[in-house]
This record gives structure tokens, sequence and C-alpha cells, in this order.
């Protein structure tokens, strides 16, 4: 028998799989999300839950009439089903396969469903894996039109085992501006090119910071990592892939993620909602659904 590495293939009744990944914790890979809104009432902004990108972008999807899906890969440290609003253990198809609980029209599997919300996993790498094989292959999505992958952060076990051993249309990478998350985003480019995997592009989260009661725009990480020359727009030049945005720090993005309604469900018609509309269009258009 032939040694190498694992065959990679598709995932069952879903036709085009996209990750979004930072390679760095709490960089927002998943907020990229609140753009320009002005508010009457002071509020607090609060870090925004890094896996809320990937939902929202999910969401947008399914909005826009796709068959949408989500699976959170992050074994440790499952946000999904708090974001929507989901609990539960999964039941069983005929064929013995897991079947995916469903919110807003949005099909999504998380470990967070079979452990329980207080629950920790205490695992090794041997069962780590096992699980992580069962929610990429023993899921019945009963027929998808895109699914997104929420990726952990880091360049690890997880990431090389999904990227080796799964089809996947693309990936989307999440920076914050300042250098020390881009210099993971960049280790994280450089990873997903050694599995062939090809970059969508790269989204500049909490560029700016405006605030909700005068609407002045504040750059947070400095306005040099902000300018249209340096940071994670330069990286993108600079590695040939798309700038696919730049989102502004808003903290009702927080707020929706906490009570379970993320943005594109919260606010449809929002200025920040529509951020998530156009990336999935855009996003959508790259991968030919």
């Amino acid at each position: 028998m032939q040694r190498g590495l694992p065959q990679k293939r598709s995932i069952r009744n879903v036709r085009k799989v996209i990750a979004v990944t930072s390679a760095k914790g709490g960089v927002g890979k998943s907020t990229i999300a609140g753009v320009v809104s002005f508010k009457n009432e002071r509020t607090t902004a609060r870090p925004i839950n890094q896996d809320v990108y990937p939902v929202n972008l999910a969401l947008a999807f399914a909005r826009q009439g796709h068959r949408s899906g989500i699976l959170d890969t992050d074994i440790f440290g499952p946000s999904i089903p708090t974001l929507l609003n989901l609990s539960g253990e999964p039941r069983l198809s005929s064929n013995n396969q897991l079947l995916p609980l469903t919110n807003y029209g949005l099909k999504s599997m998380s470990m967070g469903y079979l452990v329980g919300d207080d629950a920790p996993v205490v695992w090794r790498g041997l069962m780590v894996m096992k699980a992580l094989q069962q929610l990429l292959h023993e899921v019945d999505w009963g027929g998808l039109d895109v699914l997104v992958l929420d990726f952990p952060p880091g360049t690890g076990d997880t990431q090389l085992t999904i990227t080796q051993q799964v089809k996947l249309d693309g990936a989307i990478i999440v920076s914050t501006p300042q250098d020390i998350a881009l210099k993971d985003a960049v280790k994280g480019i450089n990873m997903l090119r050694k599995v062939d995997v090809p970059i969508l592009g790269m989204l500049r989260n909490m560029s700016l910071f405006v605030c909700p009661a005068c609407a002045h725009e504040t750059p947070i990480f400095g306005a040099n990592h902000t300018s249209g020359s340096g940071g994670v727009t330069q990286a993108c030049a600079d590695h040939d892939i798309p700038f696919l945005g730049d989102i502004p720090l808003h903290p009702q993005i927080c707020q929706d993620a906490d009570e379970g309604r993320p943005t594109v469900v919260a606010e449809p018609e929002s200025v920040r909602a529509g951020v998530f509309e156009d990336v999935a269009r855009r996003v959508g258009e790259m991968v030919g659904l």
C-alpha cells in the first residue's frame, strides 16, 4: 500500500465548503462585524466573540437563498450553541448519522451539543481526532449549498486534519490590525498554501471604534495599522490575496451574540448586517455559488 497524506474527500451532500480561520485567538475571527452605526444611548464596548463572523456569514448565505450550514470545529471551546441560541443533544438519522440542529434557517453542528454547556472537554489527541472525524463525516446535512467551517485558533492538529482530509473550496482569514495578530495570520496563509487550500481573502476586524454616542472614529490599534498602505492591506498585497473588507468595532455585535441573535438576524436591515451580506455575495461568486 502506498504511504502518504490521506486523500481529500468531500463532505457528503454539501456542494461548497468554506473555512474561516484566524490562526490567532481573540481577533474576532467571526465578528468582522460592526460597520458604522450610530446610537443615541451610551454603551460600553466589550470584546467580541471570535465566532460571530462565521455565524453571520453563514446566515448571510441563507438570506441570499442558499441552503446553508455551519460546523463548529473547535472541540475544546465550542461557541455555536450560544450564538444560535440552541441546546440539546442531536438525534440520529435512520442511517445512524447525527442530525443538525437548526435555528434562523441555518443548520448547525457543534461539540457543544454533545457535551453540554458546562462540561469541559478534557481529552487527549486521539479522542479529539475521533470526535472531529465524527463531526466532519457522520452528520446528515440533508443537502447544503454551502457549509461554513468555524476553525479554532492556531495551525495545529485540527486545522491540519481538516485541510488534509476535506476538499475545501476556499478559506477566509480574519485579522485585527496590530502586528502581533497579523504575524499569526500570515502563518495561517502559509499553512493553507502548503496544503493547497485556495485563500479567498483576508478581512481586517476592529480597525476603528465608532463611538455610539458621538460617532467619533478612533483607530484603537493606531492609525499606522489601519491606513490603506499598512498592516492587513499590505500583507494582502505581499501575499497576493484579496482584501475583503474593513470592519469597525461596534458593541452591538457582542450584545447580539450574547443574546443568541446574530447581527444578520437581530438587525437584518442595519449597515452592519449589510457588510456580511456583501462579503457573502463576493465570496459566493468566488466559489461558484
